[in-house]
């Protein structure tokens, strides 16, 4: 059977409206978990860098484990996965709420609602790309805003439900909401297979592979049926008296064996020996190639760079979007004293980036790499003056500012694309995202182990800062035209194309 023609259109755009909600039902919380946050480190009475785990887990837990949510969706296809994980994000979040300590909360929360995310991301980018071939980049974008819608709204939904009801009232209530992604698995409905029968294969394709592995290497075979019939009679000798009372059975005639079925017994034997030898010799053979391949990537300057601008964004750039509301109540800014909880504005305008930059990308004169490490350096200068806001509006627009700039999100496989080549995607940005995933669990801890050390916010924004600007700094240095200059490769080559000459170094 043949998978149908991406229609492009059709129950496609319900695959986008359902896939929407889903990553707003399953992000909204995890990203919002600002206002959480303050409510556990009042509960639990531990430090800052242990608390902000919690929220640090169930962001980046997703993205280590991309390869294994891969796996899954390829393996048991996209409804079934989506509506085991829609169970698991609800039943992570509904076990929050009973939660005694913090160290319940990194299993309950972090892994388990974690783990339900990364894999219903992977789900719903996975069918989409199904549905859509030349709208992809459009059905792909609306998807994405998915999570940084349910970050605005779920930050004042929180927060509204921590007044009305306490933490564990709130967590049980989002658990509920959660429980809506099983009907939106339900909808996303695969492709139907084509009834075309495909053309009848001739006899020699039937004929299992193996069976050509046999006989290509019959040379070989033989040689292992001597070997096999040496180590056979030696065996068979090892005991001289039971080789003496054989040799009397045999001349009594009391046994008689076939020479025939033997052989060809023994033959079999040697076939299925050398078939496991030649199919565990393959398996190393793909171990092999996928590390060379690895290895390979790395000898790629701008792709050595990319990894460790992606590790030092995440590090730096992610924690505001988890503690901005505990660095308003350390400025002496009562919740109260502002409408709008800081967390919504930077989802909102983290959508708007989004968009913004996914059409700027488009542009045939904008160099998406360049475009890229704009945004990274900007994200570091917004880091360096937040210890300068003191008050809601100063917060409000670095808020603003901070969550357009992480719209980077929307141009990340652009990047990647045109710095490894298309055949190379999907090895490379599986290596980026568990880089970006080693950001999002390790950032918000560091900067709240600065505080616990320090008092104040402001080292750890510096330390924050620094390390955006190091990468950023780092990837356009890699990407700087001269380079190729110097070595001669590329003198023709206009710097607004250099990214896709390195697509082919590689």
């Amino acid at each position: 059977m043949v998978f149908q023609k991406p229609p492009d259109g059709g129950w496609g755009w319900v695959i986008v409206v359902v896939s929407f909600f889903t990553q707003f039902l399953c992000y909204g919380s995890p990203l919002a978990v600002g206002v959480l946050y303050l409510e556990w480190l009042d509960a639990f009475g531990e430090g800052k860098g242990k608390t902000a785990w919690v929220g640090s887990l169930a962001n980046g837990i997703g993205l280590l484990a991309s390869p294994i949510c891969s796996i899954c969706v390829s393996s048991f296809g996209t409804r079934p996965v989506t509506i085991f994980s829609g169970f698991m994000v609800a039943g992570g979040l509904m076990m929050s709420s009973f939660a005694p300590n913090i160290y319940y909360l990194f299993f309950s929360y972090g892994i388990i609602v974690g783990l339900g995310c990364g894999l219903l991301y992977t789900a719903t980018v996975t069918i989409t790309c199904h549905y859509f071939d030349k709208r992809r980049g459009l059905a792909l974008g609306l998807v994405s805003t998915g999570s940084s819608v349910g970050l605005f709204i779920y930050a004042a939904l929180q927060r509204g439900l921590v007044e009305l009801y306490g933490v564990d009232g709130c967590l049980l209530i989002v658990g509920a909401l959660s429980l809506n992604i099983l009907a939106c698995g339900s909808l996303m409905r695969p492709l139907e297979f084509s009834h075309s029968p495909l053309p009848e294969k001739p006899c020699l394709e039937k004929i299992p592979d193996q069976y050509f592995l046999y006989h290509e290497k019959e040379k070989s075979v033989e040689e292992n049926i001597s070997i096999l019939e040496k180590g056979y009679s030696d065996e068979m000798c090892a005991n001289v008296s039971d080789c003496k009372q054989d040799s009397i059975l045999n001349k009594n005639g009391s046994i008689s064996i076939n020479a025939n079925e033997t052989d060809t017994y023994r033959k079999k034997v040697v076939e299925q020996t050398y078939f496991c030898k030649q199919f565990a010799k393959k398996k190393w053979q793909l171990y092999f190639n996928y590390w060379e391949e690895t290895v390979l990537l790395f000898k790629n300057r701008v792709f050595s760079a990319l990894f460790i601008a992606i590790l030092l964004f995440d590090i730096g750039g992610f924690p505001p979007s988890l503690l901005m509301e505990d660095i308003a109540r350390s400025s002496n800014i009562k919740e109260g004293d502002y409408p709008v909880p800081l967390v919504s504005i930077i989802g909102f305008m983290t959508a708007v980036g989004k968009l913004t930059l996914g059409i700027l990308a488009d542009v045939n004169w904008v160099n998406t790499l360049y475009l890229y490490v704009m945004t990274i350096i900007m994200t570091g200068g917004a880091l360096f003056a937040i210890p300068f806001a003191k008050s809601y509006v100063t917060l409000a627009i670095l808020s603003g500012v901070l969550g357009f700039l992480n719209g980077n999100w929307s141009i990340f496989p652009y990047v990647t694309t045109k710095t490894v080549g298309i055949e190379k995607l999907t090895h490379a940005y599986g290596i980026l995202m568990f880089f970006a995933g080693l950001g999002n669990s390790f950032g918000p801890p560091i900067v709240g182990w600065f505080y616990d050390c320090t008092q104040t916010y402001d080292t750890a924004f510096y330390f924050s800062g620094l390390c955006v600007l190091v990468g950023g700094f780092l990837l356009l240095v890699a990407a700087l035209p001269f380079w190729d200059n110097c070595s001669n490769r590329s003198t023709e080559t206009p710097p607004n194309f250099y990214s896709y000459k390195v697509a082919s170094s590689a």
